[in-house]
């Protein structure tokens, strides 16, 4: 601030992770761009919370807010394993030290900053605040908690991806416009004095939820309550959000519509470094590492996966950057210290879906559906590879790069899926549909080939998540027969590949991931999957137990038992021995499990399955 001149800042920004200023680090949009829009930006990264709290007093009091993001991930999963136990380490932090945040980081920084500076607006955003919006479950206290405007007495939460916000706040705040006007903004949610009347003063499109204390004596009223956080998140028009809690109630104002390419190249193309911040010198930040040398084409999902909460945060609608922005961002990356010619990831939430749409936006418009693929592919989803490889073949064929890589996860449900058969009867009488379906298979199969012959660095990463159909149901993921379809058009395309070039590296794998203890999973549907998997060669490494998060469909079944769409009971493997039983299936092949996993299979009386299994 002395260099720059400055008396005070617009905006201090307290961060739960390492300063890392590049577009994949929340901190560095957020601050990136107020700075571009006009305002005087301070940032704090990973303050002391335990000591004489100089961290939070050393740079005053700002003109306008204080900013708090507890980082790229919830604190309690980047702090815990899914046993409750503390991580010995954090990718997040200068040399993965673990420790550098507390628990609950947006709350205990928001409770230091109003005990300091009473009277300065606080505004919370980033991936915790967004998830904990509304009554959640929360897995690391095991008990319901109420938005986290209440427990962090924050004046504002801004949810989902911020750019456009942020935008519109920084000239409205130069203009000389309140603090207040901002929480009639869409995509803020705010704490208001519980309206006497029921809400009839509400106006518009609004829905009430079961307050607070109705979620605490009922778990059916949470569940239904999810139906609606959900819906509501995953549509183009959404309704207002309001749940009464205590005597006051919270207000979430709809998210706006999908951003434009436009305004997302804006965001990438903003002046940062691309790099820790210089007080990191001779230190390493794991999640910079592995993420320096990779592009992120675009945001949104539209799996609707029921474990996952990129939906909840990005929208299910993708938002793709142009081709001039990607290769801009590939140059820069080309020209940094260090590089050897490989990217490591063009991806996304999910890597193949880059510039697809619904055919035709009206239906979208009216479209609640929190998957695009579950329970099958939307027939008005516009499946077409094309676009994505065009990405491919440009970077490609930029100087300096010798191969780019494809790390992020595949949904080889879309590369399963043929626009063709997808067409009625009477779209197949029309020439110019079919003539546009077939072009749209053939790339999609010349996508596979391009793929597993130029973007694959000797493992190529697929999520199946288990293979039995009640749990993949569960899970909103395809039936694990297109997994096993994917694995052979994998095989066959990789021995072809080694055949016709003698110099290729190789064999590549196939690598799937798969988790134990979701809902709707038991015991013998873990020994089933050992058993499919056992079948297919693969010893399974990337694995894991179930982590309940906030505000997924997944932690929802875990905690209330009931499905919010058809409040039919799930069951879910809960204590430890439960998990634990579940989890050394995937196992099997290790001696020390052997004689254990014999004993559960005799007593659940599944020979069949021991027999398959040894």
């Amino acid at each position: 601030m002395d260099l720059r001149g400055w008396t005070e800042a617009d905006v201090i920004l307290f961060s739960g992770d390492a300063y890392v200023d590049h577009p994949s680090f929340g901190a560095a949009v957020v601050g990136r761009t107020l700075e571009h829009n006009g305002l005087k930006v301070a940032l704090v990264p990973q303050p002391d919370w335990r000591g004489d709290l100089r961290d939070f007093t050393k740079l005053g009091r700002p003109r306008c807010f204080f900013a708090i993001s507890a980082g790229c991930m919830d604190s309690m999963v980047n702090r815990y394993t899914a046993n409750k136990r503390l991580r010995s380490d954090d990718a997040y932090t200068a040399d993965g030290r673990p420790g550098a945040r507390p628990d609950y980081t947006t709350v205990t920084y928001a409770n230091i900053l109003r005990r300091l500076y009473p009277e300065v607006p606080i505004v919370i955003g980033g991936i915790e605040a967004s998830m904990r919006r509304l009554t959640h479950y929360d897995y690391w206290s095991d008990r319901l908690m109420p938005s986290i405007l209440v427990d962090s007495h924050a004046d504002l939460l801004m949810y989902g991806m911020g750019e456009i916000n942020l935008q519109r706040m920084a000239r409205h705040l130069l203009s000389g416009g309140s603090f207040d006007a901002m929480k009639t903004w869409p995509q803020m949610a705010y704490l208001r004095p519980a309206n006497p009347d029921g809400g009839l003063d509400d106006g518009g499109d609004v829905i009430r939820l079961h307050s607070h204390e109705a979620c605490l004596k009922s778990k059916r009223c949470q569940a239904e309550n999810f139906r609606h956080i959900e819906e509501e998140s995953n549509k183009m028009q959404a309704a207002t959000l309001i749940q009464a809690v205590g005597e006051r109630e919270v207000v979430v104002n709809p998210p706006y519509p999908p951003m434009s390419s436009e305004t997302l190249d804006a965001s990438f193309d903003l002046p940062y470094t691309r790099l820790p911040h210089p007080k990191y010198k001779g230190k390493t930040i794991p999640a910079f590492e592995m993420i320096k040398y990779s592009v992120n084409l675009h945001r949104g999902c539209f799996g609707g996966c029921s474990f996952c909460a990129i939906s909840a945060h990005q929208g299910k609608f993708i938002v793709s950057r142009s081709r001039e922005s990607i290769l801009r961002e590939v140059e820069k990356i080309v020209q940094s210290e260090g590089f050897k010619g490989y990217l490591s990831d063009l991806g996304g939430p999910s890597a193949n879906m880059y510039a697809m749409h619904g055919r035709r936006l009206e239906a979208c418009r009216k479209c609640k559906r929190p998957s695009c693929l579950h329970p099958a592919i939307c027939p008005n989803l516009d499946v077409d590879h094309r676009p994505l490889l065009e990405i491919y073949h440009a970077v490609d064929a930029l100087p300096g790069i010798k191969k780019s890589f494809i790390g992020s996860g595949l949904r080889y449900d879309l590369l399963l899926h043929s626009s063709e058969k997808a067409l009625s009867e009477s779209q197949r009488q029309d020439p110019a549909l079919l003539r546009e379906a077939r072009d749209k298979d053939l790339a999609t199969a010349q996508y596979i080939r391009e793929l597993i012959d130029r973007h694959v660095s000797g493992r190529l990463k697929v999520a199946p998540e288990h293979t039995e159909d009640r749990v993949l149901d569960c899970m909103r993921k395809p039936p694990f027969e297109q997994f096993v379809r994917f694995k052979k058009i994998f095989d066959r395309t990789e021995q072809e590949r080694m055949r016709h070039d003698p110099k290729a590296k190789g064999p590549q794998e196939l690598i799937p991931y798969f988790i134990s203890s979701h809902p709707a999973c038991h015991e013998t549907d873990m020994a089933a999957l050992a058993c499919k998997t056992r079948q297919l060669n693969f010893k399974l490494e990337q694995v894991q137990d179930f982590t309940p998060t906030p505000m997924t469909l997944a932690t929802e079944m875990y905690y209330t038992g009931l499905d919010p769409y058809t409040m039919k009971p799930v069951f879910t493997a809960k204590t430890q021995d439960e998990k634990r039983s579940q989890r050394k299936y995937f196992f099997w092949y290790k001696p020390e499990y052997r004689q254990e996993i014999i004993r559960s299979l005799r007593r659940l009386g599944r020979d069949d399955l021991l027999k398959k299994m040894f």
